[in-house]
């Protein structure tokens, strides 16, 4: 299937590793050019180089206000155009309520939730039809995740905010979505499941309650978030896709 993104150009934050670099390389695999971004420069120039020559990095911390415009640029520079963001932002530090303090609430807010907010702003500036911005959220949107606090308290007003951003868009044929990813194996999740004094028996435990019996790859989540980034989506929005093997049992 042709998703008909040959020559697009997104950016996508976050896209060092996980599910922002397995993106970005299911995007560069159908065509498309990436600008990624993470704070750290070498990490960065690691993840640009392993894309090849249709990615360019730029190092910067979403929390930075000037970030967005330096990313749009960077992407209409380089490659001549700018499509669509993914915005990726990595997890905020686990912790339950008594344990997660002021600093840390203030922290998560200004990278995962404000640094999000101007990325998409910026975005929502700039594109035309058939632009695209897309949220990695987590299946916290929907039902809270037993000590991840600070996530649970961000991601679900991120969705609130995106599809608010989704009604406003829609009349000029810009389009807005989610993703809501389960159980991933990722190094965040490996981290997560590390916490508990059994990490094997808290991972087969979890892959119990999902109904494909196993943690999903980086690849599968990547490969979804290329389709509903692509042309080949282009009567989606406004919704948050759960990508959990099933995990989410609600409608």
């Amino acid at each position: 299937m042709d998703l008909g993104l040959k020559d697009r150009v997104y950016v996508v934050t976050g896209a060092t590793r996980g599910l922002g670099h397995a993106s970005a390389r299911e995007l560069v695999a159908d065509g498309a050019k990436v600008v990624v971004t993470g704070r750290e420069e070498e990490a960065v120039a690691q993840a640009a180089s392993a894309l090849g020559p249709d990615a360019v990095g730029v190092a910067v911390d979403n929390a930075d206000p000037e970030a967005p415009a330096l990313l749009i640029a960077t992407a209409r520079e380089r490659f001549g155009r700018f499509d669509g963001v993914l915005v990726s932002v990595g997890g905020p530090p686990p912790g339950f309520v008594a344990d997660t303090t002021d600093e840390q609430w203030q922290s998560a807010f200004e990278t995962v939730f404000l640094g999000a907010v101007r990325m998409a702003r910026a975005a929502a500036a700039e594109l035309r039809e058939g632009g695209v911005i897309g949220f990695v959220l987590s299946g916290s949107v929907h039902e809270p995740i037993p000590g991840l606090t600070i996530s649970n308290g961000l991601r679900p007003g991120l969705a609130g905010f995106a599809k608010s951003l989704a009604d406003e868009l829609g009349p000029r044929g810009v389009r807005v979505v989610g993703l809501l990813p389960g159980r991933v194996d990722t190094d965040r999740v490996r981290q997560l499941d590390a916490l508990s004094a059994d990490p094997e028996a808290t991972r087969q435990a979890a892959e119990s309650r999902i109904p494909l019996r196993r943690y999903g790859t980086p690849e599968e989540f990547g490969r979804t978030a290329a389709f509903l980034l692509s042309p080949a989506a282009s009567y989606v929005t406004g919704v948050m896709l759960p990508v959990d093997g099933g995990f989410r049992h609600g409608f």
